[in-house]
């Protein structure tokens, strides 16, 4: 299965998963995603592919659905709600990082096979854990902070809330997730690529984050919608 089906595929789960969360569980649902997301791609981001013509980093998708996941909070329960979703992830790396380097710190038996490769993989995890914890901490509130203020923007001019959802998701997404991929990948890769290698990934990354931006607007739609029949049915009820 080449790289391209397999960053499609994983899109797919990403948003899909999202959203399967948020009708199975609500706002819990979408709190569980993000210590996932949060988790994962932060392991995932230390593999480098090359896909669509360009050298990228792993972990795109999954970082796109973390931003996805504080707008489907910032659109259905408010900006309290996608501000704590933020500091959960913040905590989840936080325990995440000490867990890692607590591993590193044990003897391994004469019998152990996998610590040698568990030491590659997180050996570099408290300066990429580090550099991510502070790009996810900027970039998710400057999300969730623009959200609300093109928001609050777009409804003083139109007189209408429920209008220009798709302006206030791209425009915050795209701008949060510039900011992100810059702090990420020049603080945790500076010295480990060489400066044209860390550029083309940074722009490649930046190139997919557009589009996973563009892709998951229908996807806060539809959790719009399911959140408002569910709201309609218990006031029916």
């Amino acid at each position: 299965m080449s790289n391209e089906v397999l960053l499609i595929l994983s899109l797919i789960l990403s948003f899909g998963g999202l959203f399967v969360f948020f009708f199975l569980w609500g706002k819990a649902g979408i709190f569980s995603w993000t210590v996932i997301a949060t988790i994962t791609a932060n392991i995932e981001v230390l593999i480098l592919v090359r896909a669509f013509g360009m050298e990228q980093t792993l972990g795109n998708t999954l970082f796109a659905s973390s931003f996805l996941a504080t707008d489907f909070l910032s659109e259905n329960y408010g900006k309290k709600d996608a501000d704590r979703a933020v500091y959960i992830g913040i905590g989840t790396s936080v325990i995440f990082i000490i867990l890692t380097r607590m591993w590193l710190l044990y003897t391994p038996s004469g019998n152990d096979w996998v610590s040698p490769a568990i030491r590659t993989v997180f050996s570099n995890t408290p300066r990429i854990m580090g550099v991510s914890l502070a790009g996810y901490a900027v970039s998710e509130l400057f999300d969730v902070w623009s959200y609300h203020k093109w928001w609050n923007y777009t409804t003083k001019k139109t007189g209408d809330s429920s209008r220009f959802l798709w302006l206030r998701n791209n425009i915050s997404t795209m701008s949060a997730q510039l900011i992100n991929i810059v702090l990420f990948n020049f603080g945790a890769f500076w010295g480990m690529y060489p400066l044209p290698t860390l550029i083309s990934i940074t722009v490649s990354c930046y190139i997919i984050y557009i589009f996973t931006s563009l892709l998951d607007t229908p996807f806060l739609y539809a959790a719009r919608w399911m959140y408002g029949k569910k709201v309609k049915k218990n006031i029916d009820n």
